[in-house]
């Protein structure tokens, strides 16, 4: 059974010391490799939002890209990388996997390596009334496992089927008889649970908050270690049965190759500053993340640690 994974555990930072109100970059052109209303989506939009509510920023854009689980805007960025040094692209966890899987040739070492931003827990939401409970999904579950359908923004063996998967078999189920449906980004998957076409979702808590506190869906648990103050009534994975599952899916910001390190130091100086205004905050607080800061050669480090881990996980899940 699987217990504790840890992603970017011993890299919660705090932020840069001080923020400033002074503007710090000119403009940014926000790069995001899926669709609307995924957590890639958000992750960009609310970080925009934050740094030029704050004077940090001067202005910001927004361009989604989907397509090849990410690898269309990867390989834009890396294809044009002289004439996108006004560009951040926005990543997860799903860089590494998908490069594990061989679905794009290209690595987290192929671009400039901006900062992780930010963690968002993983969760299990179905429509009101429909699962009471973890235990009642399981049952129903193994008692027909065609019975149940479920979804997420990411492709088969990507983020969130991973993390379904892994809730799953830690709360006894056989996980390898999921029928995952995949979505072009967390919108529109949420939008396959409340029409029913889908059964659970699998997601991020950011993507599921909103709709959770307007008794729009209910989130069965989450894969934090303890209960959060952002959603202090939604039990943690453990404590709804599936034994000591633990996961933080890092959202962070890469850049050109050809970046300048200049540039790249304005970039990561100015996220860093983010963290001090209360723009920052309540664009955290509403989507229920958790605070990781790792620039530069930290950012580095972190991830070529989560590819040996995440490695050893899908190995583990039947995934590789």
């Amino acid at each position: 059974m699987l217990k504790k994974l840890t992603l970017g555990a011993a890299a919660l930072m705090t932020a840069a010391s001080v923020a400033s109100a002074d503007q710090m970059v000119d403009s940014v052109h926000f790069l995001i490799p899926g669709g609307a209303g995924g957590g890639w989506d958000g992750t960009a939009r609310g970080t925009g939002e934050a740094l030029t509510g704050a004077g940090l920023l001067g202005s910001a854009s927004f361009e989604n890209m989907s397509g090849g689980g990410g690898g269309v805007a990867i390989g834009h960025l890396i294809e044009n990388a002289d004439s996108m040094h006004d560009t951040m692209m926005v990543n997860s966890t799903p860089i590494v996997i998908r490069s594990l899987q061989g679905v794009f040739p290209y690595n987290f070492s192929d671009l400039t390596m901006i900062a992780g931003t930010i963690g968002d827990y993983g969760a299990l939401v179905v429509t009101p009334g429909s699962s009471t409970s973890l235990s009642d999904l399981v049952a129903a579950y193994s008692a027909d496992p065609s019975s149940i359908a479920m979804g997420g923004g990411s492709v088969p063996g990507g983020m969130d089927h991973l993390i379904g998967a892994m809730v799953m078999n830690a709360a006894g189920a056989d996980a390898t008889q999921i029928a995952y449906l995949p979505f072009d980004a967390g919108g529109v998957a949420l939008a396959a649970l409340l029409s029913g076409e889908i059964e659970v979702l699998s997601t991020g808590l950011g993507e599921a908050l909103a709709q959770q506190k307007a008794g729009e869906v209910d989130i069965l648990c989450i894969t934090s270690d303890a209960r959060i103050a952002d959603a202090p009534d939604v039990p943690t994975c453990s404590e709804a049965g599936a034994d000591g599952v633990y996961f933080v899916n890092w959202r962070g910001f890469f850049a050109s190759p050809s970046l300048p390190d200049e540039k790249a130091e304005a970039y990561r100086a100015m996220l860093g500053a983010m963290y001090e205004t209360p723009e920052w905050e309540a664009v955290r607080a509403r989507n229920g993340w958790v605070e990781i800061f790792n620039p530069g050669d930290d950012f580095v480090a972190f991830l070529e640690n989560q590819e040996q881990v995440i490695g050893e996980l899908m190995t583990s899940l039947g995934f590789l």
